[in-house]
Formats: structure tokens, C-alpha cells, sequence
């Protein structure tokens, strides 16, 4: 499915308070916030001039959050930058004083962290960030994982020493249960979906991710002309678009949403004008992208900033992580998972069947994300027919015979 973005907001300046969380000022937050995390290091832009001659493009560059402050995915960056926050603003309440991010070590304000218990629902990768996120600070975190959840990406949740709550149904069910139980037990939700009267910390998780886009930005030496981001309930894509929609004015670029076919909430949100809830039917190897029902903040900015919503099916998302790891001549080897490659599973559909409609051509240069490694190594190796260490042993391999 193709559908041009016919909203009545199409195009028209950002929400204020969604421009003030996903402005410049955010952004400058975020990045000195992840000056104090250890292991923070730029991801890497990688170019694909081969795929991009193959697809008539001018150029074509992956962002890879494979590696992302050791939790393969870019949701690193929004669970754990949110818990901060809210441990930092608790903390101030409590002492009676400012505090920010370098107090986070101090003996008082670990002491007010330990008091403090964090809760999400979960696909896999937000869960390993807010759990990693509160071990960080000395809080706690339960998080809530639905049935399609794999035996891996819990386990490796739990390996930060988060209480981890198994939920019967799919990842929306699992959102509701961890909204219910934390309100009885007084625990914070740290969610990357919003819902009526909880806007405020999933924007939070959204400001996160600015800093995947800041970073290419200054990595590419234009900016693109075309933008392909995938799509769950929609924050990453909103965090991204609504990014570009501030700091590049009139200059602004052509930015898609790409969604799997089986759980297309954000695409049903751009047909009805509204977000809304669709069915759940079979499940979609997508397994980071299967949710049903957009963040009504997400679409707040995707109604503006978007200008396409298109979906894939479960072949072209395979086909393109196995087209990563065994990349045309003279293109790097990228290891992406069963959700990260979709954006260029998007732009390779647009390509064939869309050109037109969104001016793509040999001046065209492209911006897709690869927004998580292979965080269940057991489901890669399945899918591709190697183990993401084989992959990478490959990539090893070609690049000392450069």
C-alpha cells in the first residue's frame, strides 16, 4: 500500500510542544546527555553506492544503530535517556535543590533512584533500554513482555535485573496491563506510546532520538533529498521527521513512513485522519514494527511532517537483511535485524512502484536507518542462513583484503 499524505495539517508547522521536545533546544540536551554515558560513541553512515546505482539513485546512505550503546537498537537512546530525566526532576523534588545529569553518581540522588521503579511494555529493544537506563541510576524496573516476545530478547532484559511480567496477547495488550498494574502499585511508566493525559514522557523517549538524525546530518556532506524510517507506533519516525521539519525550514526534504503490511497502524491513522486501532491478525516477522495502534503524539508530527505512508511485506523485509549481509560489490556489510532494514525495504518498493509519485531519480539522495542489529541472533541466523558473527567475520575478512 501507497497513500500520499491528504491530511489537512500536511505540511503546516509543528504542534508547540512538539516543536519545543523535538527542536534544536532538545536535541542540545540529548547530546550532553550522552556525553556521560561511557560507552557513547557516534554510530557509523555508511554509504551504498552500488545499490544506489542499481536503484537510479544519486546516493544512498544507512544510518546503523546496530551497535547503539551496546543494546543494538536505537531505542538505546530513548527508554534510558527518559528515566534519566525523570530521576533527575525526582531527585530535585526531594533534595530541594537543581540537580543534572553529572549529579546522577552522587550518594543522595542514588538514594532517591532506589526508591523509584520504572515499568514498560515491550517488543524487546525499549524494554532493554529502560531496564538498562534504571540499573544505570540504582532504580528499579519491571517491564512487560507480550507472548510473541522470543525466550532471547527477554533474557537479555533480564540481564540488566529488571522484573520481568509476561502478558498474555500482543504488544498493545501488554501496554494496557503495564499502564493498569503500575498505577496500582505507584510505579512510573516509561512508554514509548502515549496515550490520552501521557504525552509528556513518551516525548521524552522521542527527544532520545534526535540525536540519530542530528548525528547523520552533520555526517552527510548535503542533506538528502529523500528520508525512508520505519515504523511501530510511530515515535522513531516522528522523532526524525519532526526533527527535519524544524531545522530544515523550506529546505525541507520528502519523508516516508514505512510500515509492515500485517500491522499497519500508522498508515490506518493517515486513512481515517485519526489514530485508531486495527485488527490483529497474523503475526509479522517485523517483530520490533508489530504494533496496532499509533502514539497519538507520533501522529500528531507524522500529520504534519510526513508526506508518505507506505507498507512492506514479510519477503521484502527478509530479502533486504539478507541484501545487507551479502551487499552488492564495493558496498559495506550491515547487519540488520528483522525490523531495521525496513526503511530500504520501503525505498527499494517506492522505487519500483512509486518513482514518480516521489520524485526519486539520479539526483535523489537517500537517508534510510537501520535502526536495530540482530538483537535475536538465534531469529537472524534463521532468516538470513548465517549468524550475524559470521556476517561480521565477513566483513572482517573484506576489509583486510581492501
Amino acid at each position: 500500500m501507497f497513500l500520499p499524505n491528504h491530511n489537512v495539517l500536511h505540511r503546516q508547522p509543528l504542534d508547540p510542544a512538539d516543536a519545543e521536545t523535538l527542536g534544536v533546544a532538545g536535541a542540545d540536551t540529548v547530546e550532553r546527555f550522552l556525553a556521560h554515558r561511557d560507552n557513547h560513541c557516534i554510530t557509523p553512515l555508511h554509504a551504498l553506492p552500488a545499490l544506489a546505482t542499481e536503484l537510479g539513485l544519486g546516493a544512498l546512505h544507512v544510518k546503523d544503530e546496530g551497535f547503539r550503546l551496546g543494546l543494538g537498537s536505537f531505542k538505546a537512546l530513548g527508554g534510558a535517556y527518559a528515566v534519566f530525566r525523570l530521576v533527575l526532576e525526582e531527585a530535585g523534588r526531594s533534595l530541594g535543590r537543581p540537580v543534572d545529569v553529572a549529579d546522577l553518581d552522587q550518594p543522595d540522588v542514588r538514594a532517591v533512584a532506589a526508591t523509584m521503579t520504572v515499568a514498560c511494555a515491550t517488543d524487546g529493544n525499549h524494554g532493554r533500554s529502560v531496564a538498562q537506563g534504571a540499573q544505570l541510576v540504582g532504580a528499579r524496573a519491571a517491564i512487560f513482555v507480550h507472548a510473541g516476545v522470543s525466550e532471547e530478547r527477554i533474557a537479555a532484559i533480564a540481564r540488566y535485573g529488571a522484573e520481568m511480567i509476561r502478558v498474555d496477547g500482543n504488544y498493545d495488550d501488554s501496554v494496557r496491563q503495564a499502564a493498569q498494574v503500575s498505577a496500582q502499585k505507584g510505579w512510573t511508566v516509561v512508554s514509548d506510546t502515549s496515550w490520552p493525559g501521557y504525552e509528556r514522557i513518551p516525548g521524552l523517549v522521542m527527544q532520545g532520538y534526535t540525536a540519530i538524525v542530528r548525528e547523520a546530518l552533520r555526517q552527510l556532506r548535503e542533506p538528502p533529498t529523500h528520508v525512508f524510517v520505519q515504523a511501530g507506533v510511530g515515535g522513531i519516525a516522528a522523532a526524525v521527521a519532526g526533527y527535519l521539519a524544524i531545522v530544515l525550514g523550506d529546505a525541507r526534504l520528502t519523508f516516508i513512513v514505512v510500515e509492515p503490511a500485517r500491522a499497519a497502524c500508522v498508515v490506518a491513522a493517515a486513512q481515517a485522519g485519526r489514530v485508531v486501532k486495527v485488527a490483529h491478525g497474523e503475526a509479522t516477522v517485523m517483530a520490533m514494527l508489530e504494533c496496532y495502534e499509533a502514539s497519538p503524539v507520533a501522529w500528531r508530527v507524522l500529520a504534519r511532517a510526513a508526506d508518505a505512508f507506505m507498507t512492506v511485506d514479510e519477503d521484502e523485509a527478509i530479502a533486504v537483511m539478507r541484501r545487507l549481509a551479502q551487499p552488492s560489490a564495493g558496498d559495506p556489510v550491515i547487519v540488520a535485524g528483522e525490523s531495521g532494514g525496513v526503511g530500504l525495504a520501503g525505498l527499494i518498493r517506492a522505487v519500483a512502484d512509486h518513482q514518480a509519485d516521489l520524485g526519486l531519480d539520479g539526483k535523489s539522495r537517500v537517508l534510510v536507518i537501520n535502526t536495530e542489529g540482530a538483537t535475536d541472533p538465534h531469529r537472524y541466523a534463521e532468516l538470513v542462513g548465517m549468524s550475524p558473527a559470521d556476517v561480521l567475520a565477513g566483513k572482517m575478512l573484506a576489509a583486510a583484503t581492501l
